[in-house]
């Protein structure tokens, strides 16, 4: 179980423009991430070190974007201004977390501009909607030589992310022991005032530290 990537909406500019300020910021190439047919979304990725990127996301004019709590995340929060949507985790097997939470993961697939398919799993979605302090989960079937991270930057990395929330509510959804703690991202946890949720990345880069 790790921290597999950050998720930020498009805001009012749209996808593109987000994406290219958000690169220019942390001096990052954007790569095309393409659509996400059953998520109604498409997205632009920040390859980072470590095997983790960001996210960047918008939802389309599609049926799927109004239907899957996903695209239904990204539609709302980029109403707002956009800005960043949640965190999310990586495991290698799905299946224990399905019978911990007592339901199944969904198929999720994008196709990248040069064809290649992605495919994964994914669980949390709802509970992340319902309490954006809590990640949602993603079990990756394709090949590692074909994850987002792929081609990311050495020179930049994230380093912590602060949420709005209670720490012992997310060990608990993740499975944790109740004083587990993170080794190679740091958490800090600030009490709520208002929606709790992840509230900035704070990212090591060439150019010195970078808080977004």
């Amino acid at each position: 179980m790790r921290l597999d990537h950050v998720s930020y909406a498009a805001e009012a500019d749209g996808l593109m423009a987000t994406a290219e300020r958000l690169g220019a910021t942390l001096g990052v190439e954007p790569v095309d991430g393409g659509y996400h047919p059953r998520f109604g979304t498409r997205n632009v990725l920040l390859p980072v070190a470590g095997g983790r990127y960001v996210e960047v996301v918008e939802a389309m004019e599609h049926p799927s974007a109004e239907k899957e709590p996903f695209g239904q995340v990204v539609r709302a929060r980029s109403l707002t201004g956009g800005g960043w949507i949640g965190w999310v985790v990586a495991v290698d097997d799905i299946e224990p977390v399905e019978q911990r939470l007592g339901r199944l993961s969904v198929p999720g697939n994008r196709h990248r501009p040069d064809g290649v398919e992605l495919r994964w799993r994914q669980i949390g979605v709802a509970g992340m909607q319902a309490d954006p302090q809590l990640p949602f989960l993603v079990c990756w079937e394709s090949g590692p030589q074909y994850h987002p991270s792929t081609g990311g930057s050495d020179d930049v990395a994230i380093e912590t992310l602060q949420i709005a929330g209670d720490p012992h509510r997310v060990r608990e959804w993740l499975g944790l022991d109740p004083a587990y703690e993170a080794r190679t991202v740091d958490f800090t946890f600030v009490a709520p005032h208002g929606t709790p949720g992840l509230m900035t990345v704070s990212f090591s880069t060439r150019r010195g530290p970078v808080v977004v």
